[in-house]
């Protein structure tokens, strides 16, 4: 499965049903989501997740909306019920909540605030697999559901970002930080601590990767660098001006010829007087330069 589907099945497993109230507003979270339809005096949620038709069966139960069918169209679980007569909530094109009488309850009391969440979740929410990017998306039918949601998120310390899509409106973060926040707000802590178990492996992955890579560009820069001392150096010797250099480029060109894979520093040590890495790159700097000077006077 999926690490979405894994989400959603630990959030479906969750045994906080006996709370009428936790139950109501988890299911105003799904009436908020996007996957709710709005058909004559009933209403249609659909998902492609059977622990998320279960979960939805389950709290529609529990509220006694006992009036329903679930068939299957296409791959989608789809379950369909009278509009249940809920004080929060306004029925018209889309299913829009009432917010000021949600807020009064939700604001002071977390486990409601969490419960909306969680239904908004599954009802409308994906998440990406952590292992290849942090995604985490949740789609609302109206923006007046999507702001609610993104209040109620800032709240709690969580930042998302808001889009307009088609036909929807999304909330979502692609924010590692703000992924794990989300999951320990909606009660799913085995996928929180999944997710920071894989962000660990990915932070010492991209770790190791980024080493590699600036080890490999410095080895090459040595590696083209001794390259093109070497070519200065036999240029010299053909045309007769290598032993004419001062003993002390002199020595470090031989070097440079005998030893052609040494760093700079390891031919410091090899001198007859050491010197520093920085002193042996300004010897090499004045074979070029005279390489330089030879060769425009050859034009």
């Amino acid at each position: 499965m999926s690490f979405s589907s894994d989400v959603k099945e630990e959030l479906a497993r969750l045994s906080n049903l006996a709370n009428k109230e936790i139950v109501k507003y988890e299911l105003l979270g799904y009436f908020s989501s996007n996957h709710i339809i709005i058909e004559k005096n009933k209403i249609k949620f659909s998902t492609e997740n059977e622990y998320n038709i279960n979960r939805f069966g389950k709290l529609i139960s529990n509220m006694q909306l006992i009036n329903y069918d679930i068939e299957m169209s296409g791959k989608s679980f789809c379950i369909t019920l009278q509009k249940p007569k809920l004080d929060e909530v306004e029925y018209k094109e889309n299913i829009i909540l009432k917010k000021q009488l949600i807020l009064e309850k939700i604001m002071n009391n977390e486990l409601l605030a969490k419960a909306f969440v969680r239904g908004s979740f599954l009802g409308g929410g994906s998440i990406s697999n952590p292992n290849n990017t942090y995604h985490l998306e949740m789609l609302f039918t109206t923006q007046e559901n999507a702001l609610f949601t993104l209040a109620i998120l800032k709240k709690y310390g969580v930042i998302f970002k808001i889009l307009k899509k088609k036909k929807s409106y999304s909330l979502y973060t692609k924010d590692g930080d703000e992924i794990s926040k989300f999951l320990a707000l909606i009660q799913a802590n085995q996928s929180v601590l999944k997710f920071e178990e894989i962000r660990v492996y990915r932070d010492i992955r991209n770790h190791v990767n980024r080493k590699v890579n600036c080890e490999t560009a410095n080895l090459n820069k040595t590696v083209n660098a001794a390259v093109e001392q070497m070519e200065n150096i036999r240029y010299l010797q053909e045309i007769g001006e290598l032993e004419k250099l001062p003993n002390s480029l002199k020595e470090i060109a031989k070097l440079r010829l005998e030893n052609p894979e040494s760093s700079l520093s390891e031919l410091g040590k090899m001198l007859s007087s050491p010197i520093s890495k920085s002193g042996v790159n300004h010897r090499f700097q004045k074979i070029e330069k005279i390489v330089e000077e030879k060769r425009k006077s050859k034009k």
